[in-house]
C-alpha cells in the first residue's frame, strides 16, 4: 500500500523535497523501450540504473537477459514490457513473451491492454486477457503493471479499465506507453487512483521528465514512474538536498 502523501511546499516556484533521494529513486522505473537503443545504450542505460538504485529498468523482451546480467547483485529490479506498445497481440503471445521473459530473468511485466476491445466495450475480452498474463506471472513469482494508452480513452474507458485491471488482479495499473500522442497527467492519476483500491498501486508513464513532476506524481497517488530522465532527475534531487 501507497504511504500517504505529503504536502509539498513551494519556495521560488519549486516544490520543497518532501522525499529522500532514495524514496524518489525507488519511484523510477528506469526506461529502455526506444527501438534505435544499440547493446552499447542498453548497458549505459543500467550503469544509470545501478548508480541511482532505481525500482527497475523497463526493456523489451529479447534485452531482458542482458538488462539482467548487467544488474546482477545491484538489487535493481527487471521489467518487460509485454503486447508492446499496441496491446492487440493475441493473448496467446502474450502469454508466450511472458513466459519467456519470466523465464529469462524478468521480475515484473508492463503488459498493454487491448485498446481496441475496450473502446468496444468487450469488456469480457479485456478482463480476460489480462487475467491470463497475471496468473502465469503471479505463478511465477512476477508482478503485473497494466498499461491503459489513456490518449484514447474517454474517463469513463479509464475508469472502467483500471476496475477491469483489478478484478483480473494486475498489481498496478500504467498511463501510457509512452510512445502514444499523450501521457501521464496528474488529473489521469486522479482518477486512476480513485478507481481501484489501495491494494493496485498506479504508475505513470510519458512526461515526467523532472524532480517537480516526479514529486507531483507521488502527491497524486502514483508510486512508480517511467524515466528516460532518470539521471537528471536524480541530480536534481541531490542538489536540492545541499539547498
Amino acid at each position: 500500500m501507497a504511504k500517504a502523501p505529503r504536502e509539498a511546499q513551494k519556495t521560488g516556484g519549486k516544490a520543497t523535497l518532501s522525499y529522500t533521494c532514495s524514496e524518489i529513486a525507488k519511484m523510477i522505473d528506469h526506461s529502455l523501450l526506444r527501438p534505435e537503443l544499440t547493446e552499447s545504450d542498453i548497458s549505459e542505460g543500467c550503469e544509470v540504473a545501478r548508480r541511482y538504485a532505481v525500482a527497475a529498468v523497463c526493456c523489451v523482451p529479447s534485452d531482458v537477459v542482458a538488462v539482467k546480467a548487467h544488474l546482477a547483485g545491484s538489487g535493481v529490479r527487471v521489467a518487460a514490457v509485454v503486447g508492446f506498445p499496441h496491446g492487440n497481440n493475441r493473448t496467446e503471445t502474450k502469454l508466450l513473451e511472458a513466459r519467456l521473459a519470466i523465464e529469462d530473468g524478468a521480475d515484473e511485466l508492463d503488459m498493454v491492454l487491448h485498446i481496441g476491445k475496450l473502446r468496444s466495450r468487450s469488456f469480457d475480452y479485456v478482463r480476460d486477457d489480462v487475467k491470463a498474463v497475471v496468473d502465469l506471472a503471479h505463478r511465477r513469482g512476477a508482478i503485473v503493471k497494466v498499461i491503459l494508452e489513456n490518449c484514447y480513452l474517454s474517463d469513463e474507458l479509464k475508469t472502467v479499465a483500471c476496475r477491469l485491471c483489478e478484478e483480473a488482479g494486475a498489481d498496478f495499473v500504467k498511463t501510457s506507453t509512452g510512445f502514444a500522442a499523450g501521457g501521464a497527467t496528474l488529473d489521469d492519476l486522479k482518477l486512476m487512483r480513485a478507481a481501484v483500491s489501495p491494494r493496485v498501486q498506479i504508475k505513470a508513464a510519458g512526461g515526467v521528465r523532472d524532480l517537480d513532476m516526479a514529486i507531483a506524481v507521488r502527491e497524486v497517488g502514483a508510486t512508480r514512474f517511467g524515466a528516460t530522465q532518470t539521471a537528471k532527475i536524480m541530480e536534481e534531487c541531490c542538489a536540492r538536498n545541499k539547498g
